[in-house]
């Protein structure tokens, strides 16, 4: 199999992001946030400066309402369901998003060729 299980759909909050370091590198290259009872996945790195990553903390993506991705270095606010942003540097600019499987069993994955495509 040429996957990675990633957990499953219970193992987010509703409104929570969570960060995934696969290579084990010490940085999360990706996220996952749960917002509306649906699961949504982006590249940790801001379009307005390639190589910034989003949160102050680790799993800290979303700002304090829950309601919007923010790059805790720009300022910058991403929409949950599209990545697009909406204030800040990189307006009308979107996070890249990064394909995720969700199973019957609702267990999520990550194909390993998406790994090596997105550089995760």
């Amino acid at each position: 199999m040429n996957k990675i299980l990633l957990g499953v759909i219970d193992d987010f909050a509703e409104e929570q992001a969570k960060g995934f370091d696969l290579n084990h590198s010490g940085s999360d290259t990706f996220f996952i946030v749960r917002s509306k009872n649906k699961l949504f996945a982006y590249k940790d790195s801001c379009p307005h400066y390639g190589d910034t990553t989003l949160p102050w903390k680790r799993h800290h993506y979303l700002n304090n309402v829950a309601e919007y991705i923010v790059c805790a270095a720009h300022g910058a606010l991403f929409q949950i369901e599209n990545g697009k942003c909406i204030q800040g540097p990189c307006l009308g600019q979107k996070l890249t998003k990064v394909p995720i499987e969700i199973s019957e069993q609702n267990e999520i994955w990550i194909d390993q060729t998406i790994i090596k495509e997105f550089n995760l």
